[in-house]
């Protein structure tokens, strides 16, 4: 079968499209003809093994799984033996973050990352429907929304930030999204209630206070959103910041809480892949999700695919088209 493959850490221009062996299912595995596959942010920290640590989990000195990506939508083409709630023949959608192998024609992965596609999408928007909200929802789920908050997304129409958005408005909070000028409209339709432009505004210096502020790119930092949050309030980032100060604030913060005013960061640790998948299947049949796309590239075309995510100009996510 054709697959991207990576023996090493490198730029974009490692990756090579060649022919390997079909994977076999395992017990606990469905084996899935993949239709369409996405390139993330995440995909590109793991090729280029960035920050170093993530060499513990994706390999020291090479990568442990040398075809790289994650999300996936596809058709099951066969089920291991424990597997009773999938069959093949149906379409399904979903991704590991630790690596699927998505960016092949065939992938092997476990059934608790994989659900059935929702129903009126196309392979393209279903591949681009799971990494992106799993990780916005795991922004949520770590604090107490409740109706009529005040929240501020930085970062609104990446992946993580147009899914962000969405979820917030089926929250019903009061969104505040920044963003680039061109995509004001985007955010507007996605259910921002109000938009800062970062190109002609310092969000940072804002003068509205917010219950939650959510740095879906990680370009900024607990400090310098401080001031932004009401007492009480929650700065959470998608990034580990300068030093990793958000694995670490999150232990001090509490301890001096007069300090602070009781202002704090959690880091937003992803778990539960299943809970996400069925939350978006749902949301997407409602009617109230949709992933955006930015551009569609093939597997042929991985390269360039990677190398326009590096960029970080995407605006939600970039597909990739696999021919079967």
């Amino acid at each position: 079968m054709k697959a991207v493959i990576h023996t090493r850490y490198g730029p974009p221009d490692i990756l090579k499209l060649g022919e390997i062996e079909l994977p076999v299912a395992k017990d606990d595995e469905v084996l899935v003809r993949v239709h369409a596959a996405t390139v993330n942010r995440t995909d590109c920290a793991n090729h280029r093994a960035k920050p170093f640590f993530m060499r513990f989990v994706t390999g020291l000195l090479r990568p442990k799984k040398n075809v790289p990506g994650t999300e996936f939508a596809g058709v099951i083409e066969a089920v291991g033996n424990r597997i009773s709630s999938l069959e093949p023949g149906e379409k399904v959608f979903g991704f590991d973050d630790e690596v699927s192998g998505s960016q092949a024609q065939y992938l092997a992965i476990t059934d608790e990352k994989v659900a059935r596609m929702p129903e009126g999408v196309t392979f393209g928007q279903a591949a681009a429907s799971s990494e992106g909200f799993h990780y916005a929802y795991n922004f949520i789920n770590k604090v107490r929304i409740e109706q009529g908050q005040d929240v501020l997304v930085n970062g609104a129409t990446g992946a993580i930030g147009s899914a962000m958005v969405q979820l917030l408005e089926y929250y019903q909070v009061n969104v505040t999204a920044v963003c680039a000028a061109k995509n004001i409209e985007l955010v507007k339709s996605l259910g921002a209630n109000r938009v800062i432009d970062f190109e002609n505004e310092d969000f940072t210096k804002d003068d509205k206070r917010y219950d939650y502020v959510f740095d879906t790119v990680g370009k900024s930092s607990f400090f310098k959103c401080m001031k932004l949050l009401k007492p009480g309030g929650i700065y959470i980032s998608s990034d580990l910041g300068y030093m990793a100060q958000n694995l670490f604030l999150p232990l001090i913060t509490p301890l001096i809480k007069p300090f602070f005013k009781a202002k704090k960061t959690v880091f937003p640790v992803p778990v539960d892949i299943k809970a996400s998948l069925s939350l978006v299947r749902e949301l997407i049949e409602q009617g109230r999700f949709k992933a955006v796309i930015d551009r569609s590239f093939l597997l042929e075309e991985i390269v360039e695919a990677y190398n326009y995510v590096e960029t970080g100009e995407k605006t939600g996510n970039v597909v990739i088209t696999v021919d079967n």
